[in-house]
């Protein structure tokens, strides 16, 4: 297992770039306890105090730590992420392939409400909820993003269903008799996990990106403590105009990585489901070894030859 994990990073250099970056990020937020004793919200020093020995990423306005706030923050932007990226998932997957595998009356109904929810504006909607709402909590804007997100997703998988349904192997299962359950999760899901996993990353990029955007504007909950809720406290405090410029390297520094580590995640499903870039990975690598067989060949050759002359001599 560890020589296939090994070899499969080693020939996707993108997926194990964003795997390294995510995971750090990740483990840091999530044993938070294990880099700083300080709580969140605790102020601990002066207003903004620049980065010393004691708060290595500086002070609030309020004096509380930057490093905390940073790690705790990341806990909340990050589970806003999954659990919207998981209700998008759900969505699409229950819509779309039902649609798809289904059709007739099933398909048109199902098809129906996804045009209806598609034609709906999300951004605007997220403003308005947000805004009716009033200082909407992490988990209700992670609700609001899956619930206005997932529509795109169901149109592809509803399009990739129609294209397997009509396969050999699925004939051949129906014939065999297989139920209706085991066809769905045992036979089309499977085919489709690429697609599903790309939807799942791009859903995460997009509600931790959108939750922090909406938090920005003051639309989220001040008193949470989030990487978008820290670069509203830092705009409110005038922390650039001052020269604290740590308030705001900080969450930003955290959504990029995540953004990033994400993003090349993304991009290396997309090479390895794809069989044109996969047959183009296939043969850098195959000139890449035969390359280095030619110069070990050329390096034997040079050998022999300066032990014929040695022998000669």
């Amino acid at each position: 297992m560890w020589k296939t994990i090994k070899q499969f990073l080693l020939d996707n250099p993108k997926a194990a770039f964003g795997i390294t970056i995510v995971t750090v990020v990740v483990f840091m937020c999530i044993f938070a306890p294990l880099f700083t004793d300080i709580a969140p919200n605790a102020r601990v020093a002066r207003p903004h105090q620049a980065p010393n020995m004691d708060n290595i990423l500086g002070t609030t306005r309020m004096g509380r730590d930057v490093w905390a706030q940073f790690l705790y923050g990341g806990r909340t932007s990050l589970l806003v992420g999954f659990i919207a990226g998981t209700f998008v998932i759900f969505m699409a997957m229950l819509v779309g392939i039902s649609a798809g595998y289904f059709g007739g009356w099933i398909d048109n109904t199902l098809s129906f409400f996804t045009n209806l929810v598609m034609v709906i504006p999300s951004l605007p909607l997220m403003l308005v909820l947000a805004a009716f709402l009033d200082q909407v909590s992490p988990m209700v804007i992670a609700i609001i993003i899956g619930a206005t997100s997932w529509p795109w997703g169901a149109r592809v998988l509803r399009s990739q269903t129609l294209a397997i349904r009509n396969r050999d192997f699925i004939h051949a299962a129906e014939v065999m008799g297989e139920t209706k359950k085991r066809m769905l999760f045992a036979e089309v899901m499977p085919n489709m996990m690429s697609i599903l996993a790309s939807l799942f990353i791009g859903t995460v990029i997009y509600a931790i990106m959108t939750e922090a955007t909406l938090e920005f504007i003051g639309l989220g909950d001040p008193l949470e403590v989030t990487w978008g809720v820290m670069l509203y406290n830092a705009q409110q405090t005038s922390a650039i105009r001052i020269g604290a410029w740590w308030e705001i390297l900080a969450p930003s520094v955290g959504l990029a990585s995540v953004a990033i580590g994400l993003a090349l995640i993304n991009f290396s499903i997309d090479e390895i489901s794809n069989p044109k870039l996969k047959a183009q990975r296939i043969m850098t690598r195959f000139r890449r070894e035969e390359k280095k067989a030619a110069k070990e060949l050329a390096k034997a050759q040079q050998q022999k030859e300066k032990l014929a002359q040695e022998g000669n001599a």
